[in-house]
């Protein structure tokens, strides 16, 4: 057996039609998981799986929106009726709220932390019903450094980060016995399509780049590799880790 290889294995990967999503998914792919693409838009879902059957992998879609339990996991068991079952899923979907706190309302509170934190839980609890029954599973959780650090404007954000570092710690307990590992990946400042304003703007760019050791962004096809790691069986002792990859950004005073 291969210790990174993922051939056979049945990945969903939320939040996958760009960005570090879509990076972890070709990543999967490319280690040989057949990976399926989650959005709203089919049209940019349909974009990434061309690029990785381009690439000689295998992957298809599901639209739905994690925010929406009814239909994250009316997908979700479509895609283990399509498929037979459910092998890796990656809780990466997620949005962020800005606002100075005396204008921070509680219903902009509730939806971030809906998105992204309540819905990693209760998919998580859907494909681990998969996962157990096979004795074999993996679930993968993107955190942020923000689950450990904080900046101002977004405390449901990091609310929710934080959490999600806690939920994995739980699941890793729970579902260990039965095969099933759960861990975090916690993402430092990426140079994706989203932060596109953020690199070019010249003073948040510099306060990346001297904050961050290695003095730059991360390209966001270096976190690819830690999402085959933990789901291959080079990562199958690995259980309630929090994986932060940020240049170094959280190791320096």
């Amino acid at each position: 057996m291969e210790i990174f290889s993922l051939t056979g294995k049945r990945a969903l990967v939320t939040g996958s039609s760009r960005g570090l999503g879509l990076e972890m998914a070709r990543a999967l792919a490319s280690a040989g998981a057949h990976v399926v693409l989650n959005g709203r838009y089919e049209d940019t879902l349909r974009a990434g799986v061309a690029e990785i059957e381009a690439a000689g992998g295998s992957a298809s879609i599901s639209v739905f929106d994690v925010s929406d339990e009814a239909a994250a996991l009316g997908a979700m068991d479509q895609m283990a009726a399509d498929f037979g079952g459910i092998d890796i899923l990656i809780n990466n979907a997620g949005i962020v709220h800005r606002a100075e706190l005396k204008e921070f309302t509680t219903e902009d509170y509730a939806r971030v932390v809906h998105t992204n934190l309540t819905s990693c839980f209760y998919m998580a609890r859907h494909a681990a019903g998969y996962m157990t029954g096979q004795k074999f599973g993996r679930i993968i959780n993107i955190a942020s450094v923000l689950s450990v650090l904080g900046r101002p404007t977004v405390p449901a954000y990091i609310s929710a980060k934080a959490g999600l570092a806690g939920l994995t710690r739980g699941l890793a307990v729970e579902l260990g016995p039965d095969g099933v590992t759960c861990n975090a990946i916690a993402p430092g400042y990426f140079a994706t399509e989203l932060n596109a304003a953020l690199v070019e703007d010249p003073e948040f760019n510099q306060f990346v780049c001297d904050r961050t050791p290695l003095g730059r962004w991360g390209d966001p096809a270096e976190l690819g590799g830690a999402a085959v790691f933990l789901a291959s069986p080079a990562g199958a002792y690995v259980n309630g880790h929090l994986l932060v990859i940020d240049g170094g950004m959280t190791v320096k005073l």
